[in-house]
């Protein structure tokens, strides 16, 4: 019970740094991280992220990068993927294509097609394990 109350505090500690920070429009927590989609990068428990809003709008978006984007089948669901590819890999313009690390249960690329870039919310750029491990710069894991 008391790691419960260390991980509650830890949460709500990293969401309020990242509101009250001076770039509130950048820089945002995300808490509904849940699912078996990103297995084993994010736990099924689920992960606290932070994303950053600029680096896909900049083009500093690339291959292996876990991004947070808006659901092209529910508008009212956001989505938690790695960019598999870019536009050119077999990408048409203005589209990336994106899967979940756990292939088996994953919706994604596969199912909706190549997502619009205009449909990204951010780039994924640290994550809290649980509240209890910060994991900084996921590894980008393409074979």
């Amino acid at each position: 019970m008391e790691n419960h109350g260390r991980e509650a505090m830890a949460r709500a500690s990293i969401s309020f740094a990242c509101y009250t920070s001076p770039m509130p429009t950048y820089y945002r927590p995300t808490m509904s991280v849940l699912g078996p989609s990103m297995l084993p990068t994010l736990s099924i428990t689920g992960d606290v992220v932070l994303v950053e809003r600029l680096s896909h709008r900049l083009g500093k978006l690339g291959s292996g990068d876990l991004v947070r984007v808006r659901s092209p089948l529910d508008p009212n669901k956001t989505l938690t993927k790695r960019v598999v590819a870019m536009e050119g890999d077999k990408v048409p313009k203005g589209h990336v294509w994106i899967q979940g690390d756990n292939l088996y249960v994953s919706r994604d690329s596969r199912h909706f097609g190549p997502l619009p870039y205009g449909l990204i919310e951010g780039k994924v750029f640290m994550g809290v394990s649980n509240a209890k491990s910060i994991v900084s710069g996921f590894v980008h894991r393409m074979s």
